[in-house]
């Protein structure tokens, strides 16, 4: 098993995700639980998934009392990871960091998703946002560092310049990962496994790669062994 794995359960079938979750736990470290799922299922679905610590992506953005409360609400869930977006400002998130803190040692490790994988130069900039992707994440990534989340989500592309501008400490987390011969899909900055690691990831987020394959446990496991 390779802890730096965690791969995405991008169902709103509460039954196809535990189907996933029990094939892939041998070969990750956390299975990650989306918008969709959540909102198709809520609470009561992500305490149904077992074998793996759980990463839940719901990437909170909006005022900072409401995020806080939001927060608050998903900590019984027990979640190892929880997202916010850090275009959210910095009160946003250090409401949400005081919020994470209330629940002490167990609380979940709090990450700032910086810009989606999704999105390049040409999408960011209409909407206004000028420079390019690594500017972005690295001005998104500071400010999210200052205020005292845990790491960030970012593309593999970005990971070599927050490496060099953040302490190690700070936990990158990165999407948009492909496996030679997979399609890149909706995805605009992709990387492989092996190139992701290499430029300094802690952890790598797959999802259709593995439970699109034929046999999601066998492709789980071929990746997780190339991060061992």
């Amino acid at each position: 098993m390779s802890s730096r794995l965690i791969v995405a359960l991008d169902t709103a079938s509460p039954a196809q995700a535990r189907t996933w979750a029990e094939a892939v736990a041998p070969w990750c470290g956390l299975v990650k639980l989306g918008l969709e799922f959540f909102l198709a299922n809520g609470p009561a679905g992500v305490r149904g998934i077992r074998g793996r610590p759980v990463f839940l992506d719901l990437k909170l953005h909006d005022i900072p009392n409401t995020v806080a409360r939001a927060v608050e609400a998903v900590l019984p869930l027990g979640p190892r990871m929880l997202t916010i977006h850090a275009s959210g400002g910095p009160a946003m998130m250090t409401a949400a960091r005081r919020a994470v803190e209330r629940a002490g040692e167990e609380r979940p490790l709090l990450l700032g998703v910086t810009v989606l994988t999704s999105l390049d130069k040409a999408a960011l900039a209409a909407i206004g946002v000028v420079g390019g992707t690594v500017e972005q994440v690295l001005r998104l990534g500071r400010l999210a560092v200052s205020e005292g989340v845990d790491g960030l989500v970012c593309s593999a592309h970005e990971v070599a310049a927050l490496r060099a501008e953040l302490s190690e400490e700070v936990k990158l987390v990165v999407p948009g990962i492909r496996p030679l011969g997979n399609e890149a899909g909706d995805q605009a900055r992709t990387m492989t496994p092996e190139q992701a690691v290499a430029a300094g990831a802690d952890w790598i987020v797959v999802g259709r790669p593995i439970t699109a394959a034929p046999d999601p446990m066998a492709a789980a496991a071929a990746i997780s062994g190339v991060l061992v």
